[in-house]
């Protein structure tokens, strides 16, 4: 299949498409921004690099593209900023999207956005023809992030008509099955930009760098539970900033949704430990051996540096015994993501960072496009019964 992907980004589309077994004959992509483009052609030499989207046309094509795809800049949609839909620059490149769907009118398209006002959802889908579908990554990965999907074919008629997504089943995915094991925080690093492990130092596991000697601590949630998408807040980080870069959630939870997390704490925050259940006396002291007492919900941190195993978290009395977090790695939000290990590991830690934010969950837009398979299938029978 020949595919063109505007806003690129680092190439998730191409990933997507070899996850969900569609043969790439040409990947044609367009994207401005240098380092995503390092991490393509690192990953996809082959692919065909086409420049700014403003400056693309069906000339730029050698050939009929069977599938369009992009993800418009969001930054004027999202309730994250100030909302400025199409008064917003950025905004306004959904606009090339339409243009060459129209120039190339490919088989399939495929359109991607952040939640966003009813308004500017109406204006896309009637640009589009058709109504979005609204999915949540934390189905199929350990990250919450619900998104828009405008996923359409072209009909005999000229016209793109919905083709609907299949329902996506749950896999259980929680933090802990992404994190790496005894891996300290990229910001902890020495001299010689090597990471420090977890330590036992300083009555308890705590994060620390051997020149300034940081902890990272945070204010403990009473009695935090688990919000209808799947994430449990432990607490507040002790830094300075908006109440968003502070939150700090358990591992046996889902993860927020990744941003482009560039400067100000911005990563994802995880708790050091694990929800376990323990008897406790009146006083809070461990007491395993009195049967009669019963279990209690219980924040622990482990001493061994190692990540600990997946356990059945409940909705309520956690108990939080520990106030030690630390960010998400480059290479962990790669997996929140569903990408391939490093694959961003050709450029600096901020800009995986950011391309990762910026880009797709890889296993939502492969289901998507086995769909294909299934559309073609039906296709191809319809022919033969014509036939017939």
């Amino acid at each position: 299949m020949i595919c063109a992907s505007l806003f690129n980004g680092c190439g998730v589309g191409a990933v997507a498409m070899i996850r969900a077994n569609l043969p790439i004959t040409k990947f044609y992509y367009s994207e401005i921004d240098k380092y995503a483009n390092i991490v393509m052609d690192t990953n996809f030499p082959d692919a065909i690099p086409i420049g700014d989207v403003t400056k693309v046309d069906a000339s730029s094509f050698n050939d009929d593209v069977d599938i369009l795809m992009g993800g418009s800049p969001c930054q004027g949609f999202s309730f994250a900023g100030k909302q400025l839909n199409f008064n917003d620059e950025r905004s306004k490149l959904f606009f090339e999207f339409i243009r060459l769907r129209d120039e190339l009118k490919p088989k399939y398209i495929l359109l991607e956005n952040v939640r966003m006002s009813k308004q500017s959802q109406d204006v896309i889908s009637e640009y589009m023809g058709f109504e979005c579908q609204a999915l949540n990554s934390s189905k199929l990965s350990a990250q919450n992030r619900y998104r828009l999907y405008w996923w359409g074919k072209l009909q005999a008629d000229g016209i793109y008509k919905q083709l609907p997504i299949a329902p996506m089943i749950d896999k259980g995915i929680t933090m802990q099955d992404i994190l790496e094991d005894g891996y300290a925080t990229d910001v902890m690093t020495n001299a010689d930009g090597k990471s420090h492990c977890l330590t036992a130092r300083y009555n308890g596991a705590v994060w620390w760098n051997s020149i300034e000697r940081k902890q990272r601590t945070m204010v403990l949630k009473d009695n935090p539970t688990m919000s209808k998408d799947g994430l449990i807040r432990v607490g507040t980080a002790d830094l300075k900033g908006h109440d968003s870069i502070k939150r700090v959630y358990a591992q046996e939870g889902k993860a927020p949704t990744l941003t482009t997390m560039q400067g100000g704490h911005r990563e994802p925050k995880v708790a050091i430990g694990r929800i376990v259940n323990r008897r406790l006396d009146e006083h809070g002291t461990r007491k395993d051996d009195q049967l009669d007492l019963p279990f209690t919900r219980q924040l622990e941190v482990r001493d061994d540096e190692k990540s600990n195993c997946l356990t059945t978290v409940q909705k309520d009395n956690v108990v939080v015994s520990k106030d030690m977090w630390r960010k998400l790695t480059p290479l962990e939000c790669e997996r929140l993501q569903t990408l391939p290990d490093n694959y961003t590991s050709a450029v600096s830690n901020s800009q995986r960072y950011k391309m990762i934010g910026n880009g797709w969950t890889v296993d939502v837009i492969a289901h998507i496009l086995k769909g294909i398979q299934l559309d073609e299938w039906h296709e191809m029978y319809n022919n033969n019964k014509e036939i017939v």
